[in-house]
């Protein structure tokens, strides 16, 4: 039979991840694979591209693929490769240079991009590539990180239009690599869709500590230069916060126009079933941040990406498109013993619900699920809360039948690893609240060693075990832990864990042996 040809449209951390795990089924000549990267770059991890502007990362650290070793293995890797359209009648995806390239299954990794607000001085298209003005930035590309880069080293202001968590964190990462971070945010307090109000203030409070100028209940209404480059906020009141850098982080939209000019159903995404199908023939597929499955919106984190993404390889390494002519005619009782013994036949494993973890040094911060019920409030709720502002702690767990629904925990790092768990595994919490809080008190607590099965790496899954595996192999850094088993190259949250376990690395043999004869 001859080689399925699998052509890959986007080139990002996702796509990174499909292409690497359908490289054993390309050696064995089973599949034709071609990827088309619109960016002029390799893939690299995008959600660290903050970390590179703040200089916490180097672009080497977040890079994801290597091209020309790409190349090698076999893969027809494109970048600079503009998709003008998808002709599904012909089975070609068509260049904006005219090329045509046939298929036999096409992949949208397209993933999505920033939303941009409405104000005078920023003009820019649905559906098209923004090209913002000199100065403001959405910190989703390598020039976006150059840009904040630059200001920082200058110890430059930079105004924050958007309270959500990458708001918080790049705020929070300015002010810590030595720059003037101003947060311009709508409502009371930020991340308010994640938290309830008494954690809004105390995350507010933390903010200020830590140097961060806040701009509450803000309507911004237009962006000033000065220059030909932005020089202020404008708000609807008159006021002006100046800066020398906009960064702008009021959310994403998945990229789907391509698809919907295919005509496939979209709408907060290319809808997929949970085979990840965008079409009925087998031959259309969708996956990360531009994949809507069964119509749900696509969360925008890496870990579920990353899943489908190896969900996908191994289906493709498994089940060939059908050829009727070939093939023949469909044997119904055989099929359906097929798919009755078919590990794929029950589609992607289903999300995880969404947790929020803040990634900034000096503030722990992790919330799930609904918390906007209050102690006294009537209903199948049970709402507990722990709290001690000027020690910059509090806990709320809300429960239905014992089991967790919601939660916010700020200050109480060990409290909240042990809540993200049981929220995510649908466990109930013990009768008594107060024992969770005694996780963070060092007088009381014992800290109890992991389990080698522990995840450590919520993004790609890797364990404890398989970190201090790859640590005892030779890898003394992050980035050599990464390439060994893919801990910590997702959204970084999980850096200073790999850190110390590295720093409780077994002296050498050859050390110990030069230790016993001295």
């Amino acid at each position: 039979m001859s080689a399925e040809r699998i052509v890959v449209i986007g080139f990002g951390p996702v796509s990174a991840r499909l292409v690497e795990d359908l490289l054993p089924t390309l050696a064995a000549g089973e599949i034709e694979l071609t990827v088309l990267g619109a960016e002029p770059h390799a893939a690299y991890n995008r959600v660290m591209v903050g970390e590179v502007g703040g200089g916490r990362a180097d672009v080497e650290a977040i890079t994801m693929a290597d091209v020309d070793e790409l190349r090698g293995q076999g893969v027809d890797v494109r970048v600079g490769a503009i998709v003008k359209r998808v002709d599904r009648s012909r089975r070609h995806v068509v260049l904006e240079t005219g090329e045509a390239l046939a298929y036999d299954r096409v992949v949208f990794a397209t993933g999505a991009r920033p939303v941009l607000p409405t104000l005078r001085g920023l003009n820019f298209a649905p559906h098209v590539e923004p090209e913002l003005p000199a100065g403001v930035a959405a910190l989703r590309d390598l020039e976006d990180a150059a840009a904040l880069r630059s200001v920082i080293e200058a110890r430059g202001r930079v105004v924050v239009l958007g309270g959500g968590v990458l708001g918080v964190e790049a705020a929070l990462l300015v002010q810590e690599q030595g720059g003037q971070a101003v947060l311009v945010h709508n409502g009371d307090f930020p991340m308010a869709r994640a938290v309830d109000a008494d954690a809004g203030r105390l995350l507010s409070a933390r903010l200020c500590a830590a140097g961060v100028q806040l701009v509450p209940s803000a309507t911004a209404v237009g962006v000033r230069e000065e220059r030909d480059s932005f020089s202020g906020l404008e708000l609807d009141d008159g006021t002006v916060i100046d800066g020398d850098l906009l960064v702008l982080s009021i959310g994403v939209r998945p990229r789907d126009e391509i698809a919907a000019g295919c005509g496939l159903t979209t709408g907060g995404g290319i809808h997929v079933d949970q085979g990840l199908c965008a079409d009925t023939e087998d031959r259309v597929f969708a996956i990360g941040d531009c994949a809507a499955v069964d119509g749900a919106r696509p969360s925008g984190l890496i870990g579920p990406g990353w899943s489908q993404a190896s969900w996908l390889a191994g289906y493709f390494a498994t089940h060939r498109v059908r050829n009727p002519f070939l093939d023949g005619p469909i044997d119904e009782v055989a099929e359906a013993r097929r798919a009755a013994e078919d590990p794929y036949s029950a589609g992607v494993p289903q999300e995880l619900p969404g947790v929020i973890l803040l990634k900034a040094r000096g503030i722990d911060m992790a919330a799930g699920g609904l918390v906007d019920v209050s102690l006294w409030d009537e209903g199948p709720q049970r709402v507990s809360v722990w709290a001690d502002p000027r020690q910059g702690k509090y806990v709320k767990m809300v429960t239905e039948d014992g089991v967790l629904s919601g939660f916010v925990a700020i200050g109480m790092p060990r409290t909240a690893a042990e809540l993200v768990m049981l929220y995510e595994r649908g466990r109930e919490l013990p009768a008594d609240r107060t024992t969770l809080f005694r996780l963070d008190d060092a007088a009381m607590s014992v800290e109890a060693e992991p389990s080698p099965d522990d995840v450590l790496c919520r993004c790609s899954g890797a364990t404890h075990g398989q970190v201090v595996e790859a640590r005892d192999a030779g890898n003394a850094s992050v980035e050599s832990i990464g390439s060994a088993c893919r801990a910590g190259t997702g959204c970084g949250g999980c850096r200073d864990k790999i850190e110390a376990i590295l720093a409780t690395a077994p002296a050498a043999s050859g050390d110990a042996e030069g230790l016993v004869r001295a």
